[in-house]
């Protein structure tokens, strides 16, 4: 079974001196609720879903309504190698959804696309969802990537 790795940026999200603190707004509820109903009849029946413990990637993770496992390796700052070990990519089977933060997220895409981290932009509440063949010489490929702006 090959691997796909769901990177989901946070919805919007209010602005504060308490960064793990700052919650989504109401457009960002919204957001996450338009990203949740596109995801939820493409994915399998079985998947990991996990956030950082900031509060605006767990509210925008709860729009799933599945089990949400936090790590503090996914707060705010997190390194692109860190993000992908904690998601075990790329040797781990099945699907893994990964809720985080910009730029850490958008780092970890070009790592797990391209072997070097740099600088890419995920839009607030957007997917990037990547797949990962198995085999000898498994290829990394893009399945979509998509804001909420465009549901």
């Amino acid at each position: 079974m090959p691997m796909d790795l769901v990177l989901w940026r946070h919805a919007e999200a209010e602005e504060g001196a308490d960064d793990l603190a700052r919650e989504l707004t109401a457009k960002g509820r919204k957001q996450a609720q338009r990203m949740a109903r596109w995801l939820e009849p493409r994915l399998p029946a079985r998947y990991t879903l996990l956030a950082s413990p900031a509060a605006r990637a767990q509210q925008t993770a709860m729009a799933l309504r599945s089990k949400v496992k936090t790590l503090d390796a996914l707060a705010p700052g997190a390194k692109a190698n860190a993000i992908l070990k904690a998601a075990g990519w790329p040797k781990a089977r099945g699907t893994v959804i990964v809720v985080g933060h910009q730029p850490d997220l958008g780092l970890a895409l070009s790592q797990a696309l391209l072997g070097t981290a740099r600088a890419w932009k995920l839009k607030k509440g957007a997917v990037c969802w990547l797949g990962r063949n198995a085999g000898e010489d498994p290829e990394v490929f893009i399945r979509a990537l998509i804001a909420p702006d465009l549901l």
